[in-house]
């Protein structure tokens, strides 16, 4: 079982975190950029992490990296981005067996961690200093055809689009990826200007997720970070209206067969801990298990949906509920969502239901021990919060929320945003629609 995360500052708002687990025979160290989300900046960061994983001064190319990847057994490269609240994070990241499983007793662990530091540090640049710009075009059509491929996922699409509505010149509201037109803009010259402009102002969090010892990592990282010009920024979580001011509804034509309805709401100010847990329960009563109030009753009882849940944010404090639905059922299927919003406000739901909701949330929670990849990613949560709360610790917390409190949670929750997708407007409704 994983013993919690050690954090140690090691430079200018650089810190170096470690997270021991003696059941994985892995280990996985990533190199996280933490930087304010902006329209302007967000596609050429993103591209950056990705022109990076193609190689570095002294493994150039596809081949030469390749071959050292085999000789550390196997060890895998890799390269993404996240959105966490009003933050972009740039991760590169790489994974290597534990020593202990070394044939000849090397120093994997070590190594990879020089391989990762030198991927990060000293990449791979042309002849006038800057990024390759064969790197640089392949990784940037990546990034444009990754933020067009977003309309093909019409469910995904029309919650990014709620967000867009909901959170409007909010930094929240800005697509991890950025925007295509922004991403065209991208150069050699450009990307390489983020690039640098990532190591001088970002916030960096160094993680190390397994079973071996942290200690020579650290120690890498410590000597390639010294000496960096810094001028970071501290990063805290942004804060959002807690509660709508007034009901915007939008609608927007595609062609499709099944409409999109998400409804976004806004959940209150929370003053402490405990009022954030109980929303999380609330969330998973209201749509987020097969039991939930909107399963049971919008889909199965009514029949008003194909599908029908909710997600919170934990980080931004947002509620959102995503349904497919037939056009015709659009408003039944809203006025359903808040009837079913309304009994939990009024506390409609047996004690059976609050404890197999409980039971449920705390499954997710126990879950993300299972990969290290899951476990960065719930103590990468946890810095940008500004906690060290481990999933065991949190389960308990789960466990504590009463009944009294998921209700006080619904009672703060108001509707914010409409937003409805759909291949029918009132003209053409009973006419053809290709599928979605």
């Amino acid at each position: 079982m994983a013993k919690g995360l050690n954090r140690k500052e090691i430079g200018d708002k650089i810190h170096f975190n470690s997270i021991i687990d003696k059941k994985f025979k892995h280990n996985r160290l990533s190199v996280n950029f933490v930087t304010p989300l902006s329209k302007e900046a967000a596609s050429q960061n993103a591209v950056v992490p990705f022109i990076l994983r193609k190689g570095c001064r002294e493994y150039p190319d596809f081949t030469a990296l390749n071959e050292k990847l085999s000789e550390l057994y196997g060890a895998t490269l890799s390269a993404d981005v996240s959105k966490y609240s009003g933050y972009q994070v740039i991760e590169i990241s790489i994974r290597g067996l534990d020593d202990r499983f070394a044939l000849d007793g090397e120093n994997i662990t070590g190594e990879c961690a020089a391989l990762l530091a030198s991927v990060v540090l000293d990449p791979k640049l042309d002849e006038t200093g800057v990024f390759c710009k064969e790197d640089t075009d392949l990784e940037k059509q990546y990034i444009i055809d990754t933020i067009e491929s977003l309309i093909n996922e019409k469910r995904g699409y029309a919650i990014s689009q709620c967000m867009q509505f909901m959170c409007e010149g909010e930094p929240v509201a800005v697509r991890r990826y950025g925007y295509a037109e922004d991403a065209r803009k991208i150069t050699p010259e450009s990307a390489y200007e983020a690039y640098r402009n990532l190591l001088k102002t970002a916030a960096v969090e160094i993680i190390f997720t397994g079973s071996g010892s942290p200690a020579a990592t650290e120690k890498v990282f410590i000597e390639r970070f010294s000496g960096l010009p810094r001028n970071s920024f501290g990063y805290e979580l942004v804060k959002l209206r807690a509660a709508a001011e007034k009901i915007s509804e939008h609608t927007e034509t595609m062609e499709l067969s099944q409409s999109k309805l998400v409804m976004g709401m806004r959940t209150g100010l929370y003053e402490n801990a405990k009022q954030l847990n109980a929303a999380r329960v609330f969330a998973a009563l209201f749509g987020g298990t097969p039991f939930s109030k909107l399963f049971l009753n919008v889909r199965e009882r009514l029949s008003l949906c194909y599908y029908c849940a909710a997600r919170f944010d934990v980080a931004t404090k947002l509620l959102l509920v995503d349904s497919g639905i037939e056009f015709q059922n659009k408003q039944k299927a809203q006025d359903e969502i808040m009837a079913q919003l309304k009994a939990i406000q009024n506390g409609q739901f047996s004690d059976e239901e609050l404890a197999n909701t409980k039971l449920l949330v705390n499954n997710s929670i126990r879950a993300t021990t299972d990969s290290l990849a899951s476990i960065e990613g719930w103590y990468m949560a946890q810095i940008l919060r500004g906690q060290n709360i481990a999933p065991v610790d949190d389960v308990k917390n789960i466990d504590a929320v009463t009944r009294e409190d998921v209700i006080e949670a619904a009672k703060a929750v108001t509707l914010d945003t409409v937003y409805f997708l759909t291949g029918v407007t009132e003209e053409r409704q009973g006419g053809y629609c290709s599928a979605d």
